[in-house]
């Protein structure tokens, strides 16, 4: 089977910033094809955390979302750090620092690309069960975030309802409802 992969030619960059780099590449086709510009945005590894509580409620945060000028219900997660040594260690610092919660039971249940036609990244899904509240939040300067539980049933039935957004969130809570023998297939 042939290539379908581009080559590139040259690269420059538009934006470096702490947050994400956006990046003008020229690229060949396959067939000679030249496509310029193309753009990238370069972000960290994300993570998201969908936390199960022994009550079987959900931890989800409430926060404002400039983007879409909304303030929405998310999992607790965020980009790796470089003091994470993984997606693992990223997700619980996340977890703990958004939502006070934490587990000795974390399962990575998947990966996906937020969108892989313009973002370089990937995101890390993890489920946590068993969690407990052991600390204060401790957010960073730009977050304000409350923290709220959600039967896990309630969110099963409200999820098409548009309850959470975030795409790589509902992504997420697939591969956890998944992994917990909860999807009803038709």
């Amino acid at each position: 089977m042939d290539s379908l992969n581009w080559h590139i030619l040259k690269s420059k960059y538009l934006v470096q910033d702490k947050w994400l780099s956006l990046r003008s590449d020229t690229c060949q086709m396959p067939q000679g094809k030249i496509v310029e510009p193309f753009y990238v945005f370069e972000y960290s590894t994300w993570v998201n955390v969908v936390a199960l509580t022994k009550k079987q409620e959900i931890v989800l945060v409430k926060q404002y979302r400039h983007g879409i000028q909304k303030t929405v219900l998310e999992l607790p997660g965020g980009s790796m750090e470089p003091k994470d040594i993984s997606p693992l260690e990223a997700a619980k610092r996340e977890l703990l620092e958004e939502s006070g919660y934490t587990s000795n039971n974390f399962i990575e249940t998947g990966v996906v690309s937020p969108n892989p036609a313009t973002h370089n990244n990937l995101i890390h899904c993890f489920l946590a069960t068993n969690v407990e509240l052991i600390a204060n939040i401790k957010l960073d300067e730009t977050e304000q975030i409350n923290v709220l539980l959600f039967p896990l049933d309630d969110i099963i039935k409200d999820i098409s309802n548009g309850m959470i957004l975030q795409s790589f969130h509902i992504s997420s809570l697939f591969f956890a409802l998944k992994k917990l023998g909860k999807l009803q297939i038709y």
